[in-house]
């Protein structure tokens, strides 16, 4: 396919508001400093398509995750049930660096992720929240901060 670029038309300024600042002038200017720390805390992973394929594609990372040097826990929130001990087995996890959790009767697996997280006794924590409101991943990160650990939501579909 061939597009022929006009050159009648003028170049946009992309440079010229920085060309033309004085150096005292910040780049960005934000007023939420804690939402950049909060972003270091908390990540999420979406992946879609068949189960088998998903599973395949987050094994690594989980794999990665449980041989971390931290001597603290990996921790798994209410996982879905396809993630079985003997899938975490085949998979290739250290099995005694993971910790599954499981909500109670009268407890949902986000306050399960956020007690996990402040304790500190994990240096990551994975949850299966599914849809994250932009509450649900501050209250993940201010936890995760508390605890000096990890969050991350995983959504498989």
């Amino acid at each position: 396919m061939y597009v022929q670029q006009s050159f009648e038309r003028p170049q946009l300024p992309l440079f010229d508001a920085f060309l033309g600042r004085t150096p005292s002038e910040p780049l960005v200017v934000t007023d939420d400093i804690s939402r950049s720390e909060d972003d270091q805390a908390f990540s999420e992973l979406a992946l879609r398509g068949a189960a088998g394929h998903c599973l395949h594609l987050l094994a690594p990372i989980l794999r990665e995750l449980s041989q971390n040097q931290d001597a603290r826990w990996l921790t798994l929130v209410a996982p879905p049930a396809s993630l079985t001990q003997s899938w975490l087995r085949d998979a290739g996890l250290n099995r005694e660096r993971i910790l599954l959790l499981h909500p109670r009767q009268g407890q949902n697996a986000l306050e399960l992720a956020e007690e996990a997280l402040k304790l500190g006794r994990s240096h990551t924590v994975i949850s299966w929240l599914h849809p994250v409101e932009c509450s649900t991943r501050q209250r993940l990160a201010q936890a995760a901060n508390a605890g000096s650990a990890q969050s991350l939501n995983i959504s498989l579909g």
